[in-house]
């Protein structure tokens, strides 16, 4: 079994930015893809944002140019630097992991972006 914890989500005025993180631990021998997804009322769970372990990134069109993904391997986390926000990023935000036992999910982070 895998547990993950997520931290970051908040308030914050459109312009601002949050910072997520997203500790893993449990049965890990080594992650392949870390990833955040988000799910607002009424829509789908949509990618946000992934990164392989080697470092290669992913994002949706939406977000490009706004948030960064990155990864702490030693310290099994992820992270996602959300700049630029918009009242339409608002959202519950989820981290997802991929290992040799099969894909978990955190429990979400709520973000919400509004003046």
């Amino acid at each position: 079994q895998v547990q993950l914890v997520e931290s970051g989500g908040g308030l914050v005025q459109p312009g601002g930015s949050l910072r997520l993180s997203c500790v893993a631990s449990g049965s890990i021998f080594s992650i392949n893809v870390m990833g955040w997804y988000r799910q607002a009322p009424g829509k789908e769970r949509e990618l946000v944002a992934a990164i392989d372990s080697g470092g290669t990134t992913n994002y949706a069109d939406s977000v490009k140019g706004r948030f960064t993904i990155s990864r702490d391997n030693a310290k099994n986390t992820v992270y996602l630097q959300m700049n630029s926000l918009k009242p339409e990023d608002t959202a519950v935000y989820y981290c997802n992991v991929v290992v040799w036992s099969g894909s978990y999910w955190g429990q979400g982070t709520q973000v919400t972006v509004s003046s």
